[in-house]
């Protein structure tokens, strides 16, 4: 009969190609129990999101079925995320990855992202936030289908929760077609409220939907808060990419990693013969993160679908999760995720 060391043994051969580890250095591998001709063990990732899991749950059922006299073996696949944060930083205690999403013009479907971005990690089991704080066009309300009115407990700011994630947004306090007249230091003030003074609670992911370009709240966020990474969203054409390559600039020169590019409105789909039409051209995205040395983290398709669930409250990764844009919006997410681990990863001591 195996014994617990011989199985540690076979699964230090398994290595998490992201991180680069075997899982049992990882700390992946837990719960060893042999029964007879049984292995039974818990195969703890670094996100529910991993992109891997597949692979690597099977890597690890091979390499335990190797051993001699092993007939079956049962595994538990669970999650705890790393954290891109220090102890030091107090802010926030609860949130182990904080993950802003930029543009550099407005109308490339930031926002978009954003929110499926934050229900897809929420569907994988991850606990998630989102955090609207583009001040003068707060649309995550609308787009997460919530109608909510603020309130207070033990002082702190209560977020609304729709779809499993907390969100926060200044548009529960102005609402419908009221305007937002506020100069830079109050709308400083008013995010830093929103970040300080939310019971977010414990977090895996906050995701911070960033006004566009480069202005106050960017860089007060920024400033403030410690990013764990930033996703670039574009639209394919030369105009949005330009603009978008400065909002990549902005965040190196504060020293906050880039997770990689989105292409939105990559490709419109013909319903009727399957044919992709490019009406923003195509590539931009791709070629940008190319020339920048950054990750190219998928495209996403101009989709009837996509429209009409940011209008309804019903995003399309909830509400319509076996289409060809949700399954990319999915696989996007999954890769934040994945990268998020390699960025944490990289600042723990082993």
């Amino acid at each position: 009969m195996v014994n617990r060391e011989e199985v540690l043994s076979v699964l230090s051969k398994v290595v998490d190609p992201e991180l680069g580890r075997d899982v049992v250095s990882l700390g992946m591998v837990q719960d060893i129990e042999v029964e007879r001709e049984k292995v039974t063990l818990t195969l703890n990732l670094t996100t529910p999101a991993c992109p891997l899991r597949e692979r690597l749950e099977k890597e690890t059922r091979d390499a335990v079925y190797s051993l001699k006299g092993v007939k079956e073996v049962a595994i538990k696949v669970s999650s705890k995320v790393f954290s891109t944060r220090n102890d030091s930083q107090d802010l926030l205690p609860g949130v182990k990855n904080i993950v802003a999403v930029a543009s550099g013009k407005g109308g490339v479907g930031k926002s978009t992202i954003a929110v499926n971005l934050a229900c897809s990690l929420s569907l994988a089991g991850a606990k998630v936030g989102l955090l609207d704080s583009d001040i003068y066009g707060p649309n995550i309300p609308k787009m997460m289908g919530i109608d909510h009115e603020l309130r207070t407990e033990n002082g702190m700011i209560v977020p609304a929760t729709a779809y499993n994630v907390k969100v926060m947004s200044i548009g529960f306090i102005y609402k419908g077609e009221t305007p937002l007249i506020w100069r830079g230091p109050l709308i400083s003030g008013a995010v830093k409220q929103m970040l300080g003074q939310v019971n977010w609670g414990e977090l895996d992911y906050l995701i911070i939907d960033l006004p566009p370009g480069t202005g106050d709240v960017p860089l007060t966020v920024a400033q403030n808060v410690p990013l764990g990474g930033v996703v670039v969203v574009t639209t394919p054409q030369e105009a949005a990419v330009s603009i978008a390559a400065k909002s990549v600039s902005m965040f190196r020169r504060l020293g906050i990693p880039i997770v990689g590019i989105v292409e939105n409105m990559s490709y419109f789909v013909c319903r009727k013969c399957g044919e992709k039409t490019y009406p923003f051209s195509s590539g931009g995205g791709r070629e940008m993160a190319a020339r920048l040395n950054e990750n190219f983290l998928g495209d996403v398709p101009i989709s009837e679908g996509i429209r009409e669930g940011c209008d309804s409250g019903r995003p399309v990764v909830v509400f319509s999760p076996n289409t060809h844009e949700a399954t990319a919006l999915k696989e996007i997410s999954f890769r934040v995720a994945g990268v998020m681990s390699i960025l944490a990863y990289s600042k723990m001591a082993f």
